[in-house]
């Protein structure tokens, strides 16, 4: 299956080259296919903040290439160059407070930063670990859709349809996808009939990037209102709900977007299996439960409006882009290190190797 999948790959939102961070910009796909170019760590996070690049494997890419922008930049201004770094790493840990993957990778970069040697170039080897940080986020996803595709065929091999939510896919991960990615790889083995896309308000991440990611690849798709979901579990032969995640707490409970945790209630009523696909990346094993989860709010004009053009009455909105959906709701956790069915704190413990920290 990897060699196929690496045959088909067709879409990539994020790209380092000539010293410089590229990335696609999503706010204005399937229309315009758009490329951004960044010089610093600022600009990188202001990406982040306004969703030119958005899904939380993604969002830790980009930050650490963010951090490396950040080096070159401090280095040539010359004075403490590791405070200004630090004041950087500062700056796009606060550009989106929920997806867990951003402060890992940060972490990761600012950990290469401490075990500098005075002989070393920073500049270099800040560039390899986020080259690193990049290429196993794409490796990662492979795995997973090998492994969650095994899992579809474990459950019911023959051709089924299957519901996502948001976009899950290559523009939100390094590479393939982790939801999006196991779809791929079910299509590919033939056991795939059709998939729906929740159109995900009020950004439209599945009628906007989902749809047009599996039409690319010849997936047959159709989207749907997210009101509609039940009535497709009930009407279309739904087998698997798979989404991905931007945080999973120590017991299992899962971080996100916006309407997931509705879709998990609807699945378990209609006997319809779920399944949650990330990186071990996006497990917060600091965190006991999904209450504990920042959630971020987002400005209610997002809801209110379409292009500066507003839709209804002109009243306040609430506007949670994310929300947790329990352990108990959930079939399975797929990750690079192995599928945890049923997941609990134990299960998540042996996944990790290691226990909690508090």
């Amino acid at each position: 299956m990897r060699e196929r999948l690496l045959a088909a790959e067709k879409v990539k939102a994020i790209d380092w080259r000539d010293g410089a961070l590229y990335l696609l910009d999503q706010r204005v796909l399937p229309h315009k296919e758009q490329w951004l170019r960044y010089d610093s760590a600022g600009a990188v996070a202001d990406a982040i903040t306004s969703m030119v690049v958005r899904g939380a494997p993604a969002i830790g890419i980009a930050a650490a290439w963010g951090v490396v922008l950040g080096v070159r930049q401090r280095l040539a201004e010359g004075g403490d160059w590791r405070a200004a770094v630090a004041a950087d790493i500062a700056l796009l840990a606060d550009s989106r407070p929920t997806a867990v993957n951003l402060f890992w990778a940060l972490n990761r970069m600012r950990e290469r930063l401490e075990r500098l040697r005075p002989q070393d170039d920073p500049a270099t080897l800040l560039e390899a670990e986020a080259r690193l940080i990049h290429e196993s986020d794409r490796e990662a996803n492979l795995t997973m859709a090998q492994l969650g595709t095994d899992l579809i065929r474990k459950h019911q091999g023959s051709q089924q349809a299957l519901l996502t939510h948001c976009n899950a896919g290559a523009l939100a991960t390094g590479g393939f996808g982790t939801a999006l990615g196991v779809i791929r790889g079910a299509f590919l083995e033939g056991m795939v009939e059709h998939v729906y896309a929740d159109e995900t308000r009020p950004w439209l991440q599945g009628s906007r990037l989902t749809a047009w990611e599996l039409a690319n690849e010849g997936i047959p798709v159709s989207v749907n209102a997210d009101s509609a979901a039940a009535r497709i579990m009930k009407t279309k032969g739904i087998t698997w709900v798979i989404v991905g995640a931007d945080r999973i707490t120590a017991n299992g409970d899962v971080a996100n977007k916006i309407g997931t945790y509705q879709l998990a209630v609807n699945a378990m009523h209609h006997g319809v299996r779920f399944m949650v696909v990330a990186p071990s990346s996006t497990i917060d094993m600091s965190l006991d439960s999904g209450e504990l989860i920042p959630i971020e709010e987002r400005d209610g004009a997002e809801l209110l409006e379409v292009g500066g053009q507003l839709l209804g009455a002109q009243v306040e909105a609430f506007n949670p882009v994310f929300d947790v959906t329990p352990a108990d709701l959930i079939d399975a956790i797929v990750t690079e290190k192995g599928v945890v069915e049923r997941p609990d704190t134990a299960k998540l413990e042996q996944l990790m190797c290691r226990k909690r920290l508090h």
